[in-house]
């Protein structure tokens, strides 16, 4: 009766709304601080744009490492950015949440229409639009890339950002990728790696580079605010 009752797109909506509060809430009174956003405006005075890449675990906190990479980024302040998610109910769902932060989803199945969403991707990295991605996402295997990232930075020439976020107060769920969900009053950091360039006939080549990347970011991340790695 409760998975009946959780289908229906009111209780969705109103589950997604107060989630969406709550996050709202420990966004402000978090304590945050930014690593590595220095190189944001020199890779954005020779790029329209960048393609952000985190593991699926740290979606939760997505939101707070959009808002403050826009600060003092005029590039980034045009408008939303656009992350690829399922087009499952719990893709829709995240969508829901995420828009108030002024995120827009690209709904697409990994399996069916990916290279649908992808399509549309490049079409909003060649407006200007920042675009997100969990290479890992939405089933895993936890911390392993699918291709699709690095192919869409080959094909648009905009570089691969790789960025994390983390919570000293916080509970991991017992999901497939080990999901963060921050809780209010601690302490945060968001992360920018350094940019990783795709030639256009280099995707396959640059999957692994990409891949320990974000590895390597998340887990600065983690060790900022003494985290042991999982």
């Amino acid at each position: 009766m409760f998975k009946r009752l959780m289908r229906k797109p009111f209780v969705q909506a109103m589950g997604a709304w107060l989630l969406g509060l709550y996050l709202a809430f420990v966004y402000a009174t978090t304590r945050w601080r930014m690593m590595g956003h220095e190189q944001l405006p020199g890779i954005l005075a020779q790029h329209p744009t960048v393609i952000a890449g985190f593991w699926h675990e740290r979606l939760p906190l997505m939101p707070a490492l959009w808002r403050r990479a826009r600060r003092g980024n005029p590039a980034l302040e045009r408008g939303p950015c656009h992350v690829l998610v399922s087009r499952h109910r719990d893709g829709r769902f995240i969508g829901q949440v995420v828009r108030r932060f002024e995120i827009e989803m690209v709904n697409a199945s990994s399996s069916r229409g990916g290279a649908i969403g992808l399509r549309v991707l490049l079409r909003q990295l060649r407006d200007g639009a920042m675009v997100v991605i969990t290479p890992d996402g939405p089933r895993g295997p936890r911390r392993r890339a699918a291709p699709g990232i690095a192919q869409l930075a080959a094909a648009s020439g905009m570089p691969v950002l790789p960025t994390a976020a983390a919570s000293s107060h916080h509970i991991r769920l017992k999901s497939w990728d080990r999901m963060m969900l921050p809780l209010p009053f601690g302490r945060g950091v968001v992360c920018v790696g350094p940019a990783i360039l795709v030639p256009r006939d280099g995707a396959e080549a640059a999957l692994p580079a990409i891949e320990a990347a974000l590895t390597a970011i998340v887990e600065a991340a983690d060790r900022a605010i003494g985290i042991a790695p999982l």
